[in-house]
């Protein structure tokens, strides 16, 4: 397993498609993964140390592994099939190991509310990882909606999975060189 951070979620302006891309802690590839609306503004929120009125449904299960004695140990994106990625979540349970299925969305949006590292499968960046270099970063002509460095905090995203092959791949950086901050100072209708 590889460990990532969330490095940015982000938002096209023109479809309001959300990704949420997340970076290798020891080298410069890049996963991303396409989400929803939803699902971006619960990482946004988590990344941003916002705290909803009313818990959401990432804070209602952070809540309730809480008090079942549970800890997120970590959570981990173990597969992709079929352009759909598979997380899991690890919880430590009473000297017991517990694995949840989840989509990796929401197992962010949780590691992101209780601290817990992220992991991607090798065999899963190998194949739909991105490799940039220096000159490509510096080319992103567009901000992200949010993105966090080792210490920074801040927000992005976008949704359904593109084929990840070759020509994909540059589809993808041409479509991450066109994103904007969108809607992030917009106030949500959120209750």
């Amino acid at each position: 397993m590889i460990r990532v951070v969330v490095d940015s979620i982000r938002v096209s302006l023109l479809t309001q498609s959300r990704v949420v891309v997340l970076r290798e802690t020891e080298g410069n590839r890049y996963l991303p993964i396409w989400i929803g609306q939803f699902e971006a503004d619960a990482i946004a929120m988590a990344i941003q140390g916002q705290e909803p009125q009313r818990p959401m449904t990432h804070d209602l299960l952070k809540a309730a592994i809480g008090e079942l004695d549970g800890v997120v140990r970590h959570i981990y994106v173990n597969d992709i099939r079929d352009n759909t990625f598979f997380a899991r979540i690890v919880i430590g349970q009473a000297g017991r190991t517990v694995e949840l299925d989840a989509r990796p969305s929401d197992a962010i949006a949780l590691a992101e509310r209780v601290q817990a590292p992220i992991f991607v499968a090798d065999h899963v960046l190998d194949q739909a990882g991105v490799l940039f270099d220096e000159e490509e970063q510096a080319d992103e002509s567009a901000p992200p909606t949010a993105s966090r460095s080792e210490e920074t905090k801040s927000e992005s995203t976008s949704e359904p999975e593109p084929e990840l092959n070759e020509d994909s791949l540059s589809i993808f950086r041409n479509f991450i060189n066109t994103l904007d901050l969108g809607d992030r100072d917009r106030p949500s209708d959120k209750s």
